[in-house]
């Protein structure tokens, strides 16, 4: 089946894959994959989130990894909390690596939404964020992303 997407140049997303499985997917890519929404074991260690070891190996092949804004995400969800997700994860992995991954689909409580995105470009400005990484967080690695991998 992976090889049938990436033939096919259809983005792959690990999001809610099992570790075992992100371990056979990265064994097997030639192009890079997403976790549209997760957090990180080095902040908040659910089971839905994978260890920050699978975390670098996603970027190592030129992925992007969403953070969430729900608890199982980021084990806080105020802005506070999320922007420390932000934060070990650009760390973890540099910052043309990371991006939201709100996954607002209903299911999930948050203490924001999306017309609240600015709180969380403002904590990071006040957690020092360079002016680079809160662009690319803020949408500038998504939009290059998609941009670079989906079919034209």
């Amino acid at each position: 089946m992976v090889r049938e997407l990436e033939r096919l140049k259809i983005i792959i997303d690990l999001a809610h894959s099992s570790p075992a499985v992100v371990d056979d997917v990265l064994k097997i890519v030639t192009r890079p994959v997403v976790v549209s929404h997760t957090g990180v074991h080095g902040i908040c260690k659910t089971k839905r989130n994978y260890s920050d070891e699978q975390m670098q190996r996603i970027a190592e092949k030129g992925g992007l990894i969403c953070i969430g804004y729900w608890e199982g995400a980021v084990c806080d969800i105020s802005p506070e909390g999320i922007v420390k997700s932000l934060r070990y994860a650009i760390d973890l992995v540099g910052e043309d690596h990371v991006a939201l991954g709100s996954d607002f689909d209903g299911t999930t409580t948050t203490a924001l939404d999306t017309s609240e995105l600015s709180i969380l470009t403002q904590k990071m400005m006040d957690h020092g964020f360079s002016d680079s990484e809160i662009t690319k967080v803020m949408g500038g690695n998504s939009v290059r992303f998609l941009s670079s991998y989906l079919p034209k």
